[in-house]
């Protein structure tokens, strides 16, 4: 059989082409970190190591254990959304124009810019990751109320509510979305509480996201592995564009941890972690598996809980439940090297990761 016909297979040329989409995406994310992390370290965009927590008091183990880091460039998560828009770009506009040049089918194939499958994560994508890039911006330059410079949390979680709930709406009235399927057991239909629903898995994933960026390498590969095991569910679901589209943000996250691993060239900032933490809660949505996300993304229900717990305990009972929070930061602080609970966090996702999409493929039915 020749290649051209192989090629033609549907089900072959579908594989190819989720995993053509990630080469390229890995690609174009390599070839614009050398220009970005130029201009980074030119004008000195650099993190400021934080002195308070979010309760605004003083940092004890956190400030000195990574008082090295401190000026190391940030923003580099722009490098992943910004390779996948334009990756998305040109699969729309300039491969067929390509195709017809080279007389080559498969590329003018490999668009996958639909309507119902990417539309939507796409532009929570490009929206978050540019309201996070303003909120980067603030902190490094020591602009806004928050101290040091950048939004306070407050402002942060109504602009990400905002989002969340645009996104609702838009699946509940729109799309006409109400089902929360639960594997191995069904589809409950569950009208207007789908919108809460929905909100509180957005918020979750992109506030998840962004106290899990505390250590290099952290939530680069955990984000790389949830969105690989989404391409995997949302490819079995029949959803090929959206599992490109999975395939391609993971592409650019492998391409961006390249450079990010320890010691990191540059941290991923505000514009990735809560662009990507917030997309991956609209792509659990779009392929009804929200408790899947919460099965491969359990490092987070850990990153956020400590979060959490350490919060209420400080402020009601006068004492800490960890030696630091979120949770990274106590293993550290008991002595862990940075690589080893990076290591450790990244087997633990592995291992999730790998549940989680046998979970959400037997438990489609």
């Amino acid at each position: 059989m020749q290649l051209a016909q192989i090629q033609n297979i549907p089900e072959v040329f579908n594989v190819l082409k989720v995993l053509v989409t990630g080469v390229l995406s890995f690609g174009l994310a390599l070839a614009i970190t050398p220009f970005w992390t130029n201009i980074l370290y030119k004008h000195k965009i650099g993190i400021k190591i934080k002195k308070n927590s979010v309760d605004g008091k003083e940092l004890t183990f956190v400030n000195k254990l990574h008082a090295h880091k401190n000026g190391t460039p940030t923003m580099g998560g722009l490098i992943i959304w910004f390779s996948v828009l334009i990756l998305v770009l040109f699969s729309y506009y300039f491969f067929p124009i390509l195709a017809r040049w080279t007389d080559t089918n498969f590329l003018a194939r490999l668009d996958f810019l639909s309507r119902s499958q990417v539309w939507l994560p796409l532009f929570v994508l490009v929206a978050a990751g540019i309201l996070g890039l303003f909120d980067d911006i603030m902190s490094v330059r020591g602009w806004g109320s928050n101290k040091g410079g950048g939004m306070r949390f407050a402002m942060r979680f109504w602009w990400l509510f905002a989002i969340a709930g645009a996104g609702a709406w838009w699946f509940y009235s729109k799309l006409g979305w109400d089902v929360l399927h639960i594997p191995a057991v069904g589809d409950f239909s569950i009208g207007f509480w789908y919108i809460p629903l929905f909100i509180f898995v957005i918020l979750f994933s992109a506030i998840s996201s962004n106290e899990t960026d505390g250590l290099d390498g952290l939530n680069g590969g955990i984000v790389f592995m949830a969105f690989s095991s989404f391409a995997v569910i949302s490819f079995v679901q029949n959803k090929v564009d959206l599992a490109s589209f999975c395939a391609a943000v993971s592409g650019a996250t492998l391409a961006f941890l390249w450079f990010n691993i320890s010691p990191a060239r540059f941290f991923m900032g505000d514009t990735g972690a809560i662009a990507l933490g917030t997309t991956l809660g609209v792509v659990a949505m779009l392929t009804n598996s929200v408790i899947v996300l919460f099965v491969i993304c359990f490092i987070y229900i850990l990153e956020s809980g400590s979060v959490a717990v350490q919060l209420f305990s400080k402020k009601y009972l006068h004492r800490k439940v960890f030696l630091a929070a979120p949770i990274h930061h106590h293993f550290e602080a008991k002595g862990w090297p940075e690589q080893k609970v990076v290591m450790r966090a990244w087997i633990l996702t592995i291992i999730t990761s790998i549940i989680g999409v046998i979970i959400g493929i037997l438990g489609m039915g």
